[in-house]
């Protein structure tokens, strides 16, 4: 893991185009500002692990349903009757 020290105002760079500024500092809370890219997504971590934790649940009903429905479609090698 790289550790800097940034004071306010100060800022580091991601690559080339993601820039993570130092806002304020009050007590034991870091504020920061972030320029990226539209399409590069920002979350804190609490937020992310319940993103991450939908998108699986979300996966498995999905695959649960799959399942489901495949009881009711004609095995592949039977005919269909047309």
């Amino acid at each position: 893991m790289l550790t800097l020290t940034r004071s306010v105002g100060e800022s580091i760079r991601i690559g080339e185009d993601i820039e993570v500024y130092v806002v304020e500092v009050r007590g034991g809370t870091v504020r920061l500002g972030f320029k990226a890219p539209r399409e590069v997504t920002i979350h804190r971590e609490e937020v992310y692990k319940q993103i991450a934790e939908a998108q699986s649940l979300a996966a498995e009903v999905a695959a649960d349903a799959m399942a489901a429905l495949s009881a009711f479609a004609p095995a592949p090698d039977q005919p269909t009757g047309e």
